[in-house]
């Protein structure tokens, strides 16, 4: 949906016959800051791919809107640390079964309870083959999930009573729980089921925020929320709405930032990344987020297949030059790769066998080509799609000139006019060329940042890359007991992603913002996303 260090580990909630997040409470949540309770706090953002329906969102244009109108069983604070919201407990004795209580008196905004049966009913419609929801994957860990049938209702999530539900998973998983607090896990009211593509249009949430009004979504243009004065859980909101507009380019929202038209931005545009903090002083921010940057080559593209595809794949990544980018592009602001996850998550590593590829290396990088070329001559031009409204061109080219000078081959950047538009024609696999991906995490761990994207299946397998090997490795990874262990595993699953580059990793990326004046208590999490619900604002 992307800073301070996560203090979390991958799979370092496994205690048998310990109560996993029971009583976790907000008592240590700031006091509830002073200012205008009524002004609304706008900010910038992207049109969403899909209708906000949460087990179909996995972008960060819909994931910043329902993180704010949706509340789930737990929410992460700033640090990444995991905190109850509608969970009263979570409870476990051997990590394969867990207990789920919701606290008592939740509510939809439109005053339906929320209830065990709104998360089991939410969850089975998402895992379900033939609703193709872009989340199932989430879901691949309970018992009775299927890639191969349909199974409308999962044999491992029971229903108890109103307020409380079972989860039965097929393996045990120490870190199930960290889980929960990302949206394909939230919840959904019974009004949902009448329409639920309309429903979309128009969510019904339980978090701090609720739509503004029926329509409140305006289409490429903003969507409006306002407070949910019924909300009770630890994200209290301390203004009165968010307005989330969907700019055109970064660029245009930064001169709105400029301009006092605008009182957030959590994306300086190339063009600033030099100059904004000495603009903006103590009204900026630059730190770590959970955030990996690199670009797909599926191996459904001419000449990408089988070993010619690793070949070029390990020539491309050679022949960038990873420091001079992020040095001249991004000021410096980002850090050259050296694995497929991030500096911020626990178990991170620099030493993975194979890491090597990302090196800068003209010569290997001519070599690696032409044995590829031996395999079956090159043709055509290399392009690397990518979004414009994002603030990508700049990069995009720069590695697109690396890659022709060095290689010697027509290579261009693939603009598409908007974060929707792009998503959709990798979604529905009509993209013919390469294109730029990112992962902004979902929760705070190692395994958050391999098994959707590399997995046999998962939902942002965007490349359709598929490794049995690895697929093991991950599967062994989550369920082992001991930090270190389930850590070894991730890692070696590295080591067989450095052979194939079902992506090339380029860099990780900082959260850089900025904020006006009339705006206090602006603080970036752990994923780079303002906490909109504590910002305050002074009266015009």
């Amino acid at each position: 949906m992307k800073i301070k260090r996560i203090g979390v580990a991958a799979i370092a909630l496994a205690a048998a016959g310990a109560l996993a997040l029971s009583g976790c409470s907000t008592s240590n949540e700031p006091a509830a800051p002073e200012g205008d309770s009524s002004a609304i706090i706008t900010t910038n953002g992207s049109e969403p791919q899909n209708p906000l329906i949460p087990t179909n969102t996995n972008e960060t244009g819909g994931g910043k809107i329902l993180d704010s109108i949706f509340a789930g069983l737990i929410y992460y604070d700033a640090e990444g640390k995991p905190v109850n919201d509608m969970a009263e407990s979570i409870e476990t004795e051997d990590s394969q079964t867990y207990t789920i209580t919701i606290k008592e008196g939740q509510e939809f905004t439109n005053g339906e309870p929320v209830t065990a049966e709104s998360f089991v009913k939410a969850w089975n419609y998402g895992a379900a083959l033939d609703n193709a929801q872009l989340s199932s994957y989430f879901f691949e860990s309970i018992e009775g999930f299927s890639y191969d049938e349909n199974v409308e209702e999962m044999s491992g999530l029971e229903v108890v009573d109103e307020r409380t539900f079972e989860v039965t998973l097929k393996q045990p998983e120490s870190d199930f729980p960290l889980r929960l607090g990302y949206s394909a896990y939230y919840p959904l009211p019974e009004a949902a089921w009448e329409d639920l593509e309309a429903f979309g249009e128009n969510p019904i949430g339980n978090g701090p925020y609720k739509l503004a009004e029926e329509g409140a979504w305006k289409h490429n243009e903003r969507i409006d929320l306002v407070k949910n004065e019924d909300y009770q859980g630890g994200r209290q909101a301390a203004n009165g709405g968010l307005e989330i507009i969907f700019y055109a380019t970064q660029d245009a929202a930064y001169a709105d930032l400029q301009g006092g038209n605008l009182d957030i931005i959590d994306a300086i545009p190339d063009s600033a990344l030099a100059t904004y903090e000495d603009e903006f002083g103590d009204r900026s921010v630059s730190q770590a987020a959970a955030i990996f940057q690199s670009f797909v080559v599926p191996d459904r593209l001419p000449h990408f297949g089988g070993e010619e595809g690793k070949l070029r794949r390990a020539a491309i990544s050679h022949a960038i030059n990873r420091e001079e980018i992020t040095d001249v592009i991004f000021s410096g602001t980002r850090t050259p790769a050296k694995d497929f996850t991030s500096p911020v998550i626990d178990g991170y590593s620099e030493d993975i066998p194979g890491a090597e590829v990302l090196e800068y290396d003209p010569e290997r990088a001519v070599e690696l080509w032409e044995e590829a070329n031996a395999l079956s001559p090159w043709e055509g031009s290399f392009q690397i799609g990518y979004n414009a409204d994002g603030g990508h061109q700049a990069w995009v080219d720069a590695v697109a000139n690396q890659i022709k000078n060095e290689l010697g081959i027509d290579a261009t950047g693939a603009p598409y006019p908007t974060f929707a538009e792009f998503r959709t024609s990798i979604t529905d696999r009509a993209i013919q060329t390469a294109f730029r991906t990112g992962w902004q995490a979902d929760y705070p761990s190692l395994s958050n940042f391999l098994a959707p994207l590399y997995q046999t299946g998962a939902g942002s397998n965007d490349g359709d890359y598929s490794n049995p090997e690895f697929d093991q490795l991950m599967a062994d990874g989550l369920g082992a007991t001991d930090v270190e262990e389930g850590i070894e595993k991730f890692q070696q699953a590295q080591e067989i992603l450095f052979e194939d580059l079902p992506a090339i990793p380029l860099w990780y990326s900082t959260v850089n913002g900025a904020w006006g004046e009339q705006v206090e208590n602006v603080e970036f999490g752990w994923n780079s996303v303002p906490l909109y619900y504590q910002v305050t604002k002074s009266e015009e």
